[in-house]
């Protein structure tokens, strides 16, 4: 590369802008099926059929400013706010439970005045995959040892995550420790790790849910859901109900039944059954594809940056967003237990979405400045960066987790 001359963008791009262009046709597509699903409950509530429409218009104004700064701001500094960030998302959190209101018997919010309410939980987020991929970058360069790196880990993410657990909020926790578990694979640690990842994940998902009977209601629902269809079970049956009048092309745009009071806050979690059911199979499958498409321009970003700190930052984000998209999709269709969250870009919700939008904003600066050479990146003679995919990196540096982890056979065969 000439100097002077631009390295281009990570990942190309075609990466870059179909990124943009999956954001803006969900956050689109959004807007109408919240118009649809909550006219008439805003008009018999509130006497303004748009309440939850301009709302949500003013929230995507919000966060497109927030997406936008942080998409001309270079992701390489926030590595050393990485900790800083941390420390703010658990005092937002401790805040929660000394002034949090109460809603739906979770205390999940801190009140905002006219602007509503915000969820610290949905910047623990992003928090918690910032400083993860941040260890996981000093490990790679030689300032950890892997048991420093995964014993930080487990101590910042489960205090975080005991404090959403703490807020009724399982589907959020289970967000967080998917989201570290995929940035830690990513980053190369060593698969009997990974086993120990998985067990702690199913024994703290088994204990949260044996610990609250609302959550144990949940799970019997999911596998009986008609048994419970006037109780616990009564969203899961409504939401199938939904997909099952939309068949293949929907009923037409606007004339949903369910979001006659049939379905409880359909322009939230369950948004996705009002598609299913004005839009049909087709629009369903539209909205899947967009994710789809925004997972592999993620991807495809993340495998283009030159530096470790951005392909992790990049994949965790980009992991983070699609396995919530999962979650709800799989919830609202009966495959998973409903889990209460959102579906990104899509649902109703102030804080889910602006803090998404700062997630693709971080993403699109990682596509900015990721191109650069590793040398521009970090000049330290200690750095390991590569221009290569994640394998390829593990790959090839496959010595130094080794010796990590106390040197390989051949040497020690040597020794001998």
């Amino acid at each position: 590369m000439t100097r002077g001359r631009s390295p281009g963008f990570a990942g190309g791009p075609v990466a870059r802008y179909l990124l943009l262009g999956a954001t803006v046709f969900l956050m689109l597509v959004g807007l109408v099926m919240i118009f649809s699903a909550a006219s008439v409950s805003d008009f018999v509530h509130y006497g303004n059929s748009y309440h939850h429409l301009l709302r949500q218009m003013m929230w995507i104004v919000v966060g497109s400013v927030v997406m936008v700064v942080l998409s001309r701001f270079d992701y390489r500094r926030l590595k050393n706010l990485a900790m800083m960030g941390w420390w703010v998302a658990l005092g937002l959190l401790l805040t929660v439970q000394l002034m949090g209101i109460v809603r739906g018997g979770a205390r999940r919010w801190i009140p905002l005045g006219p602007l509503g309410q915000f969820q610290p939980s949905e910047y623990a987020k992003l928090a918690c995959v910032l400083l993860v991929a941040a260890l996981v970058t000093d490990w790679w360069r030689g300032r950890l040892t892997e048991k420093q790196m995964l014993g930080r880990v487990a101590v910042f993410v489960g205090v975080a995550a005991v404090f959403v657990l703490l807020q009724k909020d399982l589907g959020t926790t289970a967000a967080i420790l998917l989201s570290v578990v995929i940035v830690l694979f990513l980053g190369g640690i060593r698969l009997r790790w990974m086993g120990v990842s998985a067990l702690v994940l199913g024994v703290v998902a088994a204990a949260a849910i044996l610990a609250e009977p609302f959550r144990l209601g949940r799970l019997t629902a999911f596998l009986h859901p008609f048994e419970y269809a006037q109780g616990k079970g009564y969203q899961s049956v409504q939401a199938l109900l939904a997909f099952g009048t939309g068949g293949v092309d929907g009923v037409g745009l606007g004339l949903s039944r369910q979001k006659f009071f049939y379905l409880p806050e359909a322009h939230t979690d369950f948004i996705l059954a009002i598609v299913g059911e004005e839009a049909g199979l087709i629009g369903t499958l539209a909205i899947c594809c967009a994710f789809i498409a925004f997972a592999y321009a993620g991807f495809r970003i993340a495998l283009g940056t030159r530096d470790t700190f951005g392909r992790l930052l990049a994949a965790g984000l980009t992991a983070m967003i699609s396995t919530q998209a999962v979650m709800n999709m799989a919830a609202v269709t009966g495959l998973l237990p409903v889990t209460g969250k959102p579906l990104p870009f899509v649902s109703f919700g102030g804080s889910s979405m602006v803090f998404t939008m700062a997630c693709v904003g971080l993403v699109l600066s990682v596509s900015r400045y990721g191109a650069a050479s590793p040398r521009a990146v970090q000049p330290q003679p200690q750095d390991k960066e590569s221009s290569g995919a994640f394998l390829d990196e593990r790959r090839r540096d496959s010595r130094t987790h080794l010796s990590r982890s106390g040197g390989s056979r051949g040497a020690a065969k040597r020794r001998a």
